[in-house]
């Protein structure tokens, strides 16, 4: 069996927090000899740390860090994978959406010709319009990842350590970590699973995060929007052609009287429309940039919580600081 570290990012899981711990302490034991439960509490504001401190004070396979505030899932994802122990890494929800049931159908995926494997729902989990708004955003990953796959990227999903060095690079407040592994390997596969919906209380992801999350994937990750902008102005400097031609080709033949003013107000209009719009995406290029240039960290770590009884690993344990580079921009105390 091998060696499995999970990593659970969670805000506002107060009720499904324990939930969720103890039937994964009934589960790993049959999968892996060796194992551990990361919760990473993402600077919730109601009592989540005080219940994940719990658990790791009663659990000595549980440990629990607390970030010092709310940075987002993925940065509290890179805060868990840099300090997993093992060699697989399993990520998942809080809610109970991801059973812990099926992390064994995921182990037993991850074949050795893959480095990650996505959990993927038999059926959606949401209501309609969040799973086409979600539905869509994965689409637009298909770049990335490959048709197969780029659409059936999930957060439940187990993959190899290793990947993790990946994300050395990762410096900010925007972090997507399916896309820095996407750079390290091809190696991807998808595992049918069930997926249960949220017992208590409702998504934090909704279908205007989704919107911005689609305008963070497309500006930060990829040139795509601004080739449309180039190509949107040849297509408008073409139709501005073609109306020239036909202005000179009436005034050639004697036709001098001013009409169409309509249509001349209407192209003026649509130009100084496609200018606007391709300001706008090169000023979000712009702002991203400046954004990294401020040295904003990925996470800072206020408070980390595990048991103190004897270690169930002979593995070193992976210090996070180890992992990080200069210039990362990524601090812990």
């Amino acid at each position: 069996m091998t060696h499995v570290s999970v990593v659970i990012p969670c805000y506002r899981s107060v009720q499904t927090l324990p939930a969720l711990v103890e039937r994964l302490l009934v589960v790993l034991p049959t999968v892996a000899s060796m194992f551990e439960v990361v919760l990473v509490v993402d600077g919730s504001p109601d009592d989540t740390w005080e219940v994940a401190q719990e658990l790791a004070d009663r659990h000595e396979t549980v440990r629990a860090l607390l970030l010092a505030r709310n940075y987002g899932q993925h940065n509290a994802l890179v805060a868990g994978i840099r300090c997993a122990r093992y060699d697989t890494v399993v990520t998942m929800d809080d809610d109970l959406q991801h059973p812990p049931e099926e992390i064994p159908k995921l182990l037993a995926g991850l074949r050795p010709d893959l480095d990650i494997v996505y959990a993927v729902p038999y059926a959606g989990t949401h209501g309609f319009i969040r799973n086409l708004a979600s539905r869509s955003l994965k689409i637009g990953l298909s770049g990335r990842f490959g048709e197969a796959t780029g659409q059936d990227i999930c957060a439940f999903r187990a993959f190899r350590s290793f990947l993790r060095e990946s994300l050395d690079g990762v410096a900010g407040p925007h972090t997507l970590i399916d896309i820095s592994f996407s750079w390290a390997t091809m190696r991807v596969g998808t595992v049918r699973v069930n997926m249960e919906r949220r017992p208590v209380g409702q998504s934090n992801y909704t279908v205007p995060m989704l919107i911005r999350h689609a305008v963070h994937v497309m500006v930060g990750y990829s040139t795509i929007p601004l080739r449309l902008v180039t190509y949107a102005g040849l297509l408008v400097g073409a139709l501005g052609a073609v109306l020239l031609t036909v202005f000179l080709w009436n005034y050639w033949w004697g036709d001098s009287t001013l009409k169409g003013f309509t249509s001349i107000a209407s192209m003026i209009s649509l130009f100084a429309s496609a200018q606007m719009v391709a300001l706008g995406i090169i000023g979000e290029y712009l702002g991203r940039i400046h954004v990294e240039r401020m040295g904003r960290p990925t996470y800072i770590v206020r408070e980390r919580s595990e048991s103190h009884g004897p270690r169930l690993s002979t593995a070193p344990e992976v210090n996070a600081d180890t992992l990080i580079r200069p210039g990362v921009g990524v601090h812990e105390r």
